[in-house]
């Protein structure tokens, strides 16, 4: 009776779970992404192989299967595993955390993993905690975060663990996800809903799932999985354009920036949101674009948009469409320069052909018998000279004379232009860049 009772429960269980936790992999094979790292020639696939882990911390954007991987990869390797939060954990959890798998190591010999979800959000005093035990081996830690450890992490506790980025899940992983999903559900997907499901899911495996559990609601008892149901599923916040249409409008909105053109820049913005583009698409875009077509005219153009861009991860929309139409206008408004776009390009080409065989002079001189062979002892410093430049060759010998950067004589660029020329009005005519009008 109670095998019945618990037979039920189990099928309500699977009836009313969202797909995101029916569909969670029951090993390795069956991860969708992050193929560069649980792949067949997959870094942390290979330890799994060997049973033999080493403290990491997994670092990517929400969705992209942190705490599957990390499951997945104690059972895989046949350790235990204690699974904390570090938004709910204190420093008592830690240490009972601890204890355990101590007594599981000596009175079992059987290893544990240490999973902390959110381990950026604990303070210095939990991370020091666990300092002791990963260095000793009472424990393996895996650390989730979204965040960048580099800032959020102790780095005690980051050179003790492996550092792997995991990635936003690309198209195809996509609409193998809403395939398998699909199937469970017993609905079908017509191809449009497919891709507005895709498109709309900016990588987060978690989010298409969701959305796409709320769409085969609104689409029975009828029919398929429509445009209209992921619309209304995600409350209008899905492209309604095609892919063409949605490219073109995104072309719309860089080029109108790049022209100048604050009213222009600002209605295509509007226009991507109300399609239900990604802000942090747009933000990307715009920190590109301020590098690229605004450049040293506003070097502070590159700060604002990735101002902007880090805002947006803290608000999120509806607010952050404000964080949007300021960077948008401010960039629309800058002076405009693609000189770092032309400087980098007719580098490139010139590093390609002419390879790079460093001068003598500016060899490194740091080791013993760099002397003896000539590295540096020609170099001038330029910080001795009153000025605080001096006329040497830096560029590799068949390049000598040649000029990348040509400055603009747009905006703060055109200052900065003159006083590199005023600085080294020394120099020999022709042998850097070229004059400033």
């Amino acid at each position: 009776m109670t095998s019945l009772f618990e037979d039920a429960a189990n099928e309500r269980r699977r009836r009313s779970a969202p797909l995101a936790e029916l569909l969670r992999p029951r090993s390795l094979d069956e991860v969708v992404g992050q193929a560069h790292l649980v792949g067949t020639a997959g870094p942390i696939r290979a330890m799994v192989a060997a049973r033999r882990l080493s403290s990491m911390i997994l670092w990517g954007p929400a969705g992209t299967g942190k705490t599957t991987i990390a499951r997945l990869v104690a059972e895989g390797a046949g350790y235990a595993m204690e699974s904390l939060s570090a938004v709910t954990s204190g420093v008592r959890d830690v240490r009972d955390a601890l204890e355990r798998a101590r007594a599981r190591l000596g009175e079992h010999d059987r290893a544990t993993v240490l999973f902390i979800d959110e381990v950026h959000r604990f303070n210095k005093a939990q991370q020091d905690l666990l300092l002791p035990a990963t260095e000793v081996g009472d424990v393996v830690l895996i650390g989730a975060t979204t965040e960048n450890p580099y800032f959020e992490v102790n780095a005690a506790l980051l050179s003790r663990s492996t550092l792997w980025r995991l990635v936003r899940l690309g198209a195809n992983d996509l609409r193998v996800l809403v395939e398998r999903g699909a199937l469970l559900r017993g609905v079908s997907v017509s191809e449009a809903a497919l891709e507005a499901l895709v498109e709309s899911g900016d990588g987060d495996a978690r989010s298409v799932l969701t959305t796409l559990d709320t769409a085969a609601v609104l689409a029975r008892p009828d029919g398929p999985v429509e445009v209209e149901h992921v619309v209304r599923a995600r409350d209008g916040r899905v492209y309604h354009q095609s892919r063409d249409t949605h490219y073109d409008q995104v072309s719309a909105l860089i080029k109108s920036i790049r022209g100048s053109d604050p009213d222009a820049a600002l209605y295509w913005l509007v226009t991507l949101l109300e399609s239900g583009e990604s802000a942090r698409f747009i933000a990307r875009r715009l920190v590109i674009l301020a590098s690229e077509d605004v450049g040293l005219a506003d070097p502070t153009a590159l700060l604002t948009a990735q101002a902007g861009a880090s805002a947006i991860e803290l608000v999120g929309l509806p607010e952050a469409r404000l964080t949007l139409a300021q960077v948008t206008l401010a960039l629309a408004l800058a002076p405009k320069s693609n000189s770092v776009t032309r400087a980098l390009g007719q580098v490139t080409e010139a590093v390609r052909r002419a390879g790079a065989d460093v001068p003598d002079h500016l060899r490194d001189a740091h080791y013993r018998g760099a002397a003896s062979e000539g590295f540096g002892l020609e170099y001038r410093y330029p910080h001795d000279d009153p000025s605080g430049w001096v006329d040497q060759q830096y560029l590799p010998d068949p390049l000598v004379g040649t000029a990348f950067f040509e400055p603009s004589p747009h905006g703060e660029e055109a200052g900065l232009a003159r006083d590199w020329r005023a600085r080294t009005a020394r120099q020999d005519p022709g042998t850097t860049g070229p004059p400033v009008e």
